[in-house]
């Protein structure tokens, strides 16, 4: 089937076509240069991230030599032009010395024109599969192109995700020239809620159950947290199928298997605070339980969290699961590991320790490692990390 389409970024009350060349703002076409326009679309392909100096002058002007006062004559204009201002900074935020910031919400939405007519693509569609035990697996798919799957992690909720302030732009950056396949894990989310059993060897199988569902021949697969010892083994049993590992914010043993009694102390913290907080957004220990994975959160930010969380799954589930991957390891499989990998860590990660990011790369056989300046577990948008 022969694909072609317009590709649309929607930001505050803009509409960014890139086909057309048109700027809509409260419905009405703005007129704007075409270095201006090429300049906005830089900051709203990489919405919530630091756009530097240098990353502009290579693609406004081609790397030429340009003054100061040029970029900022752009710079106002695209301000003027989503009707923002450089007092107010409110959609266009100048970091000092370093570069801008889109830092409004940006979704995409894409239009493509097939066999069967046009197909609005600014949506997820969320389907099951059925894993080796018969346990349904709710997985959604998103965006347009070559298929890349992210692994099932600690707590996930496909709706509330895709509107999430958090993550619906990540979900839409990976989505802008991809299809992505993500998917709720065992007892959370919009998957079966009953959870009888919870351990690597089953998480592995829902992978798999998932990427067969979704017809993924060999792909990449982009795992977090604890979906990265999933996708480490996955990868390990399924060398055929994996063409590469995006790893962020994992680790290779879980909290209650690491030496020393720091980590068995934070484990038990951990379990205490969801033990006495779960199911209760108001709760404090609700609060400092989710504030361990994103300490930089805005109260806001945090509240989305919690209620995602809470609607992800049960309390009897979440401590479940959460014992269960404290207990995840694949140490020993790390050699074996035989794929291109990034592995990608915020260097003070309270959740897990850089200190496993490093295993992990030191470990697997020619693995890339970036350390992200952030505290972070998960990552805010609007942080240059």
């Amino acid at each position: 089937m022969v694909l072609c389409g317009q590709m649309r970024y929607s930001f505050s009350n803009c509409i960014l076509d890139i086909d057309r060349h048109h700027l809509i703002r409260d419905g009405e076409h703005v007129k704007i240069e075409p270095q201006v326009f090429d300049l906005l679309h830089l900051l709203v392909r990489n919405a919530g991230a630091l756009v530097t100096r240098d990353q502009i002058i290579d693609e406004i002007w081609g790397g030429r030599i340009v003054s100061e006062s040029s970029i900022s004559a752009r710079t106002n204009a695209v301000r003027k032009a989503v009707g923002d201002s450089g007092k107010e900074q409110d959609i266009v935020k100048t970091i000092p010395r370093r570069g801008l910031q889109l830092c409004t919400l940006v979704s995409i939405q894409s239009d493509v024109e097939g066999e069967h007519g046009s197909v609005f693509n600014d949506r997820q569609r969320v389907r099951f599969a059925t894993s080796e035990d018969g346990t349904k697996i709710a997985y959604a798919t998103s965006g347009a192109g070559p298929k890349i799957m992210r692994a099932g992690h600690f707590l996930t909720h496909l709706e509330m995700d895709w509107k999430s302030q958090i993550w619906r732009p990540y979900l839409d950056a990976l989505g802008q020239d991809h299809t992505l396949i993500r998917y709720d894990q065992r007892g959370t989310g919009l998957s079966d809620p009953t959870l009888s059993c919870i351990n690597l060897e089953n998480n592995v199988a829902d992978l798999k159950a998932v990427a067969d569902a979704a017809e993924l021949d060999r792909f990449p697969l982009i795992a977090l947290s604890q979906g990265v010892p999933v996708a480490i083994q996955f990868a390990v049993n399924h060398p055929e199928r994996v063409s590469c590992l995006v790893l962020y914010g994992g680790y290779t043993e879980g909290r209650a298997l690491r030496g020393g009694g720091e980590a068995s102390e934070t484990a038990d913290a951990m379990m205490i605070l969801m033990r006495e907080g779960w199911g209760k957004p108001e709760s404090a220990f609700m609060k400092a339980f989710t504030s361990l994975f994103c300490p930089g959160a805005s109260q806001e930010q945090l509240a989305g969290l919690v209620d995602m969380q809470l609607a992800s799954t049960s309390p009897e589930n979440a401590a479940q699961i959460r014992m269960a991957i404290d207990r995840f390891t694949v140490t020993n499989q790390l050699e074996n590991v035989k794929v291109p990998t990034l592995v990608i860590h915020s260097r003070n990660d309270s959740v897990h320790p850089l200190s496993e990011g490093h295993k992990l790369a030191s470990n697997i056989h020619g693995a890339e490692l970036v350390v992200l300046e952030s505290a972070n577990h998960i990552l805010l948008p609007d942080e240059p990390a």
